[in-house]
């Protein structure tokens, strides 16, 4: 597969990752799967980034890739198997029975970043943090940095860990991990969508659309990678991450919801992300969302001045000893 102008974003490029012999589900066409890489331009830096989006969502972030751009780091950003560009129709959107599988798509697309990138950081958002982080954990020496945007890393406080009610939930998703789980919609897509009470475009077809359902083999995915967390990963690169500096779990609309985290508990997640390495920085933006990069502009200019000042210490332009 050839790099083509992405249909999606003027000025862009995208590329396909064939999955053939990764494993389909009931419903699916086997051999249907596919990831799809997308560039900001050719390649013309020795760092680039490789930005992993989180749950029902894809990328269409490119004030996020300017951002890079202006910092002399090439921006790429993968959408997953069964995720934006991806998806196929038919599939079920979103699933996964581990987060291991991703993998697949992850080196593929590594090897085409590193082909033409001497170092190279991770971006992840959410659940895509929690991906990427078990990701470079697994792929020690092979990343100058992890960025972690609302990483997703710790366990609800109402979630089994361990005992009979872990036991049952492994069961019922053995025998049945394609069945929805009931879930909240929340207002989470009110403070985001430019035709509701947000600033942003984009395609309800693979943001916020209901054919996204939690599953329960999805769960068991998610529950086991936090359960990995939990044991601490030792990643081997500087990590940075922001979340916002408040979660507000109301059920009824008022502005105050567009400064603040709707999807989880900040704070919970802050206080387990040390737990990834040695070299962790943990920031909280006043005013942010879920998604920092997605807040009102004075929380995301802060998160843009935050993260500009790590990267001069963490990844800089020039590796130490070579300036």
């Amino acid at each position: 597969m050839a790099w083509r102008p992405d249909p999606m974003l003027p000025g862009y490029e995208c590329r396909e990752i064939p999955l053939p012999q990764e494993p389909t589900v009931t419903g699916e066409t086997p051999g249907s799967l596919r990831a799809t890489l997308v560039r900001r331009n050719e390649p013309s830096q020795p760092r680039a980034v490789l930005y992993v989006h989180g749950w029902n969502d894809y990328f269409f972030h490119t004030h996020v890739a300017d951002f890079f751009a202006s910092c002399g780091i090439d921006f790429y950003a993968i959408d997953l198997r069964r995720y934006g560009r991806s998806l196929v129709e038919g599939q079920k959107a979103g699933y996964i029975s581990a987060l291991s599988e991703y993998y697949a798509e992850l080196d593929a697309a590594l090897a085409l970043v590193r082909a033409d990138h001497d170092r190279i950081a991770v971006l992840g958002h959410s659940a895509g943090a929690l991906t990427s982080a078990l990701w470079v954990a697994d792929r020690p020496r092979q990343f100058a940095a992890l960025l972690l945007n609302a990483p997703w890393v710790a366990r609800h406080p109402h979630e089994p860990r361990h005992g009979p009610m872990r036991t049952v939930l492994a069961g019922l998703s053995s025998l049945n991990p394609l069945r929805p789980v009931p879930s909240a919609e929340g207002f989470y897509a009110r403070t985001l969508h430019v035709s509701q009470d947000g600033e942003w475009d984009y395609n309800l077809d693979y943001k916020g659309h209901p054919a996204f359902k939690p599953r329960l083999g999805w769960c068991q995915a998610v529950l086991e990678g936090h359960s990995r967390v939990a044991r601490g990963l030792n990643i081997d690169c500087p990590v940075f991450a922001m979340l916002s500096k408040r979660y507000d779990p109301s059920t009824t609309w008022s502005e105050a919801l567009t400064r603040a985290d709707v999807v989880f508990d900040v704070g919970l997640n802050a206080s387990q992300v040390p737990s990834l390495g040695d070299q962790v920085t943990v920031v909280r933006i006043d005013g942010a969302k879920h998604d920092v990069f997605l807040s009102l502009p004075q929380a995301r200019q802060a998160a843009f001045a935050e993260l500009s000042r790590w990267m001069s210490c963490y990844f800089p332009a020039e590796e130490p000893g070579q300036a």
